[in-house]
């Protein structure tokens, strides 16, 4: 978990989703992000129908691995409703996510806002859900306490002033 490197010392800026327990932490929230599923536009699908959760877990998955914070998210929130979900295929990349999806091995479960790309360019669709997911919010962390060298202050003023121009 990339919270357990800020902690360690071996960075000094992590880019986490806010977990229960934060107080070791500075943080800055700097986007909301939304998971969907998405197919290839010529995927055995009805892009017109809203989909259950259970008719989502139903088609051929392709999920980030085990680990992954957005999958246990994911995972969890399929679980909290009384679904389990079990992906055909499991990668370490969100980018080969999407790639597999683009190429019709199944349905990719992918962050919106890191697959606008694709979506715009029409190599992939968003399959509607009954029941959207909650935003997961992102936050830039600091060990509290901790003094971050010149280059980890530097960019994380460079992030602020970013997130403030928008």
């Amino acid at each position: 978990m990339v919270l357990d490197y800020l902690h360690s010392g071996q960075v000094d800026i992590a880019f986490a989703s806010e977990e229960e327990d934060m107080s070791a932490y500075t943080v800055r929230h700097c986007v909301d992000t939304h998971t969907i599923f998405v197919a290839a536009p010529d995927y055995d699908c009805d892009f017109d129908r809203v989909y259950t959760m259970q008719e989502i877990a139903q088609f051929p998955l392709i999920l980030l691995e085990r680990k992954a914070s957005s999958r246990v998210y994911v995972e969890r929130y399929f679980q909290d409703h009384g679904v389990q979900i079990h992906p055909e295929i499991e990668l370490g990349s969100h980018n080969l996510l999407i790639s597999l999806a683009r190429i019709g091995l199944g349905v990719a479960c992918v962050t919106r806002e890191m697959s606008l790309s694709g979506l715009n360019r029409g190599v992939i669709r968003e399959l509607k859900m009954a029941e959207q997911l909650p935003a997961r919010s992102v936050s830039m962390c600091t060990l509290r306490g901790a003094e971050p060298s010149a280059a980890a202050k530097r960019f994380a003023e460079f992030v602020l002033e970013d997130l403030g121009s928008r």
